[in-house]
């Protein structure tokens, strides 16, 4: 199977078709080094083709399957003053509707956030002539994610619902491998000089901190983790807090890596700031392995 991947991020369809045992040529346009570190360490024979507006689309040829999780941030309600496909960065979809139209694959799939405004949506519908499928990650992860699949895959159902919930991913209930980050005894210390501290100890104010955004908050392990996100920094990819046996704490790289489906480690090449901006920003892996394992049934 030949495969053009625009925005490839950390491989994320890769993976999927590496579990699906699907042997492929796989071209990645990406422009991040600290993505492509990841992407490299873990699929040596993806070949990079560098930045998106540099390809000549002509010379890929007999493309099977052309993906893309195109940027977001011009679309996303998130941005309040968004300028959608007319923005720089979401814009970057007509490259997507470049390489359609160029290279004529046998089936695309593109993704982007379900929080935009529905003229956006209907536009990219119009474009690409499908309307998108939107499927969440909880369905088949520990992590709240909708998202928007266009695809001319045929017969794309729902994944059925494993109910796996935030506790099931956990690597442990305590802070062992943690002993490096500082554990303050009560709420009070959560901030210090300005820095937020990732481990403290009970007792503490549940709710005390929810009144900021989905990264400020203390959740539950019985549920779902909220969407990561790329731009948390050192909330861990915006991931919040969570309370755990006695702690409350960030989630770990790895909990992160099951968040999205990918193996434990996965990231291990790069520094956790990357690893927590680049798992932000990446497909969840067996959402997009269900919908390609839909090529294959058909």
């Amino acid at each position: 199977m030949q495969v053009l991947s625009l925005f490839d991020g950390i491989s994320g369809a890769r993976q999927a078709l590496k579990e699906l045992s699907i042997e492929c040529k796989y071209y990645a346009s990406e422009i991040d080094k600290y993505a492509i570190q990841v992407s490299k360490s873990n699929h040596s024979d993806i070949i990079q083709i560098g930045n998106v507006n540099d390809i000549d689309f002509k010379q890929i040829k007999d493309v099977d399957l052309l993906i893309a999780g195109f940027p977001c941030q011009d679309l996303s309600i998130a941005k309040r003053d968004g300028k959608g496909l007319e923005g720089a960065r979401s814009g970057l979809f007509s490259k997507c509707l470049e390489a359609l139209e160029i290279c004529k694959p046998k089936y695309f799939l593109f993704e982007n956030v379900n929080s935009m405004k529905k003229e956006w949506k209907d536009k990219i519908s119009e474009l690409l002539g499908v309307e998108p499928i939107m499927i969440n990650s909880a369905l088949l992860t520990a992590q709240m994610r909708k998202r928007l699949y266009w695809t001319n895959i045929p017969n794309i159902q729902q994944p059925v619902d494993k109910g796996i919930i935030l506790k099931d991913i956990l690597e442990s209930g305590d802070t062992e491998r943690l002993k490096s980050y500082c554990i303050r005894a009560c709420s009070k210390d959560y901030f210090n000089h300005g820095q937020r501290q990732l481990i403290f100890k009970k007792p503490v104010r549940v709710g005390h901190f929810n009144k900021g955004g989905q990264g400020d908050r203390i959740y539950s392990v019985n549920g779902k983790s909220v969407c990561l996100s790329a731009n948390g920094g050192g909330r861990g990819a915006k991931t919040g807090l969570y309370e755990i046996k006695d702690l409350v704490r960030k989630l770990t790289v790895t909990e992160c890596e099951r968040l999205q489906g990918f193996p434990d480690n996965y990231c291990d090449s790069v520094s956790k700031t990357q690893a927590y901006k680049a798992l932000g920003n990446s497909f969840t892996v067996p959402v997009i392995k269900h919908i390609l394992s839909t090529i294959f049934k058909n």
